[in-house]
């Protein structure tokens, strides 16, 4: 699953292909200009549900989800990855 910093990337550069104003998308999404601004410029941590889908249906887009990846490196994994084998058990 994607974060909210590629999917901003995501937003900004499907609205700029369209030719969109930050106001079109705004107004479209009905999602407030002020939201829209702060969201671009990175300033927001947190978009609620509603806002984020209304925003990616009107550009075309779609958030999807799937099967997390189980298969994570464990802590002795990135440990020798980095070459560090002075390790505490």
């Amino acid at each position: 699953m994607e974060d909210l910093d590629s999917i901003r990337a995501a937003i900004v550069s499907k609205r700029k292909a369209l030719a969109w104003r930050q106001q079109d998308l705004a107004g479209l999404s009905r999602v407030s200009l002020p939201t829209i601004k702060a969201l671009e410029q990175g300033r927001v941590s947190e978009l609620g549900f509603s806002k984020l889908v209304r925003i990616l249906t009107v550009l075309g887009l779609e958030l999807k989800l799937q099967q997390a990846n189980r298969s994570r490196p464990t802590l002795e994994d990135l440990r020798r990855e980095a070459g560090d084998d002075d390790h505490v058990d």
